[in-house]
């Protein structure tokens, strides 16, 4: 059977209209786009996106870089959580205009991300933002999400949807368990969902703080990557903690990010300092070492306490007692 002839058009770029990209929150949600948030179960990525949602639907930033005039409505799909028990007392635990939060009904038949339903919910509503929870959940049956094409024809839907709408979809992935891998491929199924996607934000847990949850944004093609942000989650609820110094290594390593170790540090030479006026650097550098503390973080704290070193008889002392003077 002879294959049908695909008709050539050609497209001047001379033609093409140059347009700047809009931002839903800068540099880190772009509308028209897609946007991929993963991370390990529990570790908040839901949490985090009903939060960004119940902001929006007040017309309320998360933070100063969030683009938010008026209240928009936010289409929220999920396949993990129950929407009476579990999805609407976040909503309202987050302080959302549960109004403004629409779900497209899937009682009769599952939604895929190559429904039409889809387009007719984003035409009917005007919503700004589509969420789909998690991505696996939104292929279809006969979608294989580790098969790169099938993946690629998915997801070139989905941004042709977001691109026709300047609608921003977020897609919400669990990491896979092949520990120790860059984070691009730790994400569910073809790298190829990775590839389509403009943004691609991690969420996860920081070593020694139990309670708070670090968002890193490991690709991004249409800005400079967006400073590292943090967020606790308690009894009470969402708390946003805003600018967070850590990295996506540390997050997927569960390493104790940089910042902490240096306080780690500053707090070791206190506790010395509360012992002893003089020690061998030798012997510091053998305790941060056991301590998991960096060479270099340690002199970083040494100049922040302002101690200075000495030699005495060939060998480096520290003098912790300027510690016991300020």
């Amino acid at each position: 059977m002879e294959e049908q002839k695909t008709e050539l058009k050609m497209i001047r770029m001379s033609e093409v209209q140059s347009q700047e990209v809009k931002w839903l929150w800068y540099p880190f949600i772009p509308y028209g786009k897609l946007t991929i948030i993963q991370g390990d179960p529990g570790d908040g990525k839901t949490t985090l996106v009903l939060n960004i949602a119940a902001k929006l639907s007040k017309g309320e930033h998360l933070d100063n870089d969030m683009n938010v005039q008026e209240p928009v409505n936010v289409i929220y799909q999920t396949a993990e959580d129950g929407l009476a028990d579990t999805v609407k007392p976040r909503l309202e635990l987050a302080g959302a205009d549960c109004e403004k939060i629409l779900v497209i009904d899937e009682s009769n038949k599952s939604l895929s991300m190559a429904d039409e339903r889809l387009e007719e919910a984003l035409a009917r509503t005007g919503a700004k933002v589509l969420i789909l929870d998690p991505i696996q959940a939104y292929l279809g049956g006969g979608m294989d999400m580790n098969r790169a094409n099938e993946a690629r024809d998915m997801t070139k839907k989905l941004g042709a949807l977001a691109e026709k709408y300047q609608c921003a979809i977020l897609l919400i992935g669990h990491m896979n368990k092949a520990s120790g891998n860059k984070a691009a491929y730790r994400g569910m199924g073809s790298i190829d969902f990775f590839a389509v996607a403009r943004s691609v934000l991690l969420v996860g847990r920081i070593e020694g703080e139990p309670d708070t949850r670090a968002v890193v944004q490991i690709k991004n093609n249409l800005a400079a990557f967006g400073h590292p942000k943090a967020f606790m989650l308690s009894e009470s609820g969402f708390h946003w903690l805003g600018d967070y110094e850590i990295t996506a290594d540390e997050v997927l390593g569960g390493i104790a990010p940089k910042a902490n170790k240096l306080e780690q540090a500053k707090q070791m030479l206190l506790g010395l300092a509360e012992t002893t006026n003089m020690m061998q650097s030798k012997e510091i550098f053998e305790l941060a070492e056991e301590q998991g503390i960096s060479k270099r973080t340690l002199e970083n704290a040494k100049k922040e306490l302002e101690i200075r070193a000495k030699k005495i008889n060939n060998s480096w002392y520290w003098d912790l007692d300027v510690i016991k003077q300020r």
